[in-house]
């Protein structure tokens, strides 16, 4: 096995210096550094990462909490949420990914385990575990959920305004009924998106009909339900709107079952664009928010919070942006 000791004998430096140009030191001259990494991968080295952990004092653990991995994160967002983070760590460090329900101890979340934690925030009830870190000390940022403290680093995209963008689409084709498939009780985004739907309705004083106003949960199952009891009303919606594109395709389905045509006899919105939504048939029209996007900003934030430790945290946007496909028909 090859150690550093080995690279030193080759590179006709100490094995100190080797130790550093490999973990980056800025003590270490760049030309040194690169002659140095170049040896490495040519003797296929491969880091001891417990030696290299008792040495530095780091885990090289990068944590990823969702609120919950069970209830409303849908494979695709856990997938776009990956994609943006693995953009940016290095093979220098690990990812573990959890849901805060299924964390029973927070005395074991420790700077000794994470160097680095990135939450996934959907709710309200995450705040108990986000401040715990940050108490702890380990450096922090949490992602999706608009935060009011400004002391913690946060990225997010604008939902409301997002939403609000296609049903103020939605009304320009003509539609003047219209439904929600609401997103899961108690998450932000659900509570965002509904509001968005309310301001545009609002903004074109169309009617608030609570019977348009049907309950989700963000599963494929839940979009078939809600709008199945849509579309057994007396007077049916001409557009809705769903919370994610997953109550989307539910929804869809259950147009399919009831032989009504999308979107000649019901128009149809989702959120989230995620990459089946283009293959849906027909296509779906969408608010694309870009969680891959927000993941990988989040990431290089965290890394500069890890290298940079006096960074001043600040609030990040990411637009959304409304995708038009071939759900939504004039009315």
């Amino acid at each position: 096995m090859i150690t550093i000791k080995d690279i030193a004998r080759v590179a006709g430096v100490s094995h100190t210096t080797v130790s550093r140009a490999l973990n980056g030191s800025p003590l270490i001259k760049k030309v040194t550094r690169d002659k140095i990494e170049k040896i490495a991968a040519e003797m296929n080295y491969v880091p001891n990462y417990s030696a290299k952990s008792l040495v530095t004092k780091r885990s090289f653990t990068i944590g990823l909490f969702f609120s919950s991995i069970d209830q409303g994160t849908s494979s695709s967002f856990l997938v776009d949420a990956i994609k943006g983070i693995s953009h940016v760590l290095d093979e220098n460090f690990n990812l573990t990914v959890h849901g805060i329900d299924g964390v029973h101890n927070f005395g074991n979340i420790q700077p000794q385990r994470f160097d680095g934690i990135l939450v996934m925030s959907q709710s309200d009830e995450d705040n108990a575990f986000i401040y715990h870190v940050k108490t702890m000390g380990i450096p922090l940022v949490v992602l999706n959920r608009q935060l009011e403290d400004p002391g913690i680093m946060n990225v997010v995209a604008n939902d409301r305004e997002g939403v609000k963008e296609a049903i103020d689409y939605a009304v320009s084709q003509g539609h003047q009924r219209l439904a929600i498939i609401e997103g899961k009780p108690g998450f932000k985004s659900s509570t965002e998106r509904k509001q968005g739907f309310m301001d545009s309705l609002i903004e074109h004083r169309l009617q608030l009909n609570s019977d348009y106003f049907a309950a989700g949960d963000y599963s494929i199952e839940s979009g078939y339900a809600a709008m199945t009891t849509l579309l057994s009303l007396s007077e049916r919606p001409t557009a809705v709107f769903c919370s994610n594109d997953d109550m989307a395709i539910g929804a869809m389905n259950a147009c399919y079952a009831h032989k009504i045509s999308i979107p000649q006899q019901i128009s149809l919105l989702g959120f989230d664009d995620i990459m089946f939504a283009r293959y849906t048939n027909p296509a779906l029209t969408t608010v694309r928010k870009p969680i891959a996007d927000i993941s990988e900003l989040g990431t290089k934030m965290l890394i500069q919070l890890l290298q940079q430790p006096e960074t001043k945290p600040q609030q990040l946007f990411v637009k959304t942006s409304l995708v038009v496909r071939d759900t939504v028909a004039g009315c």
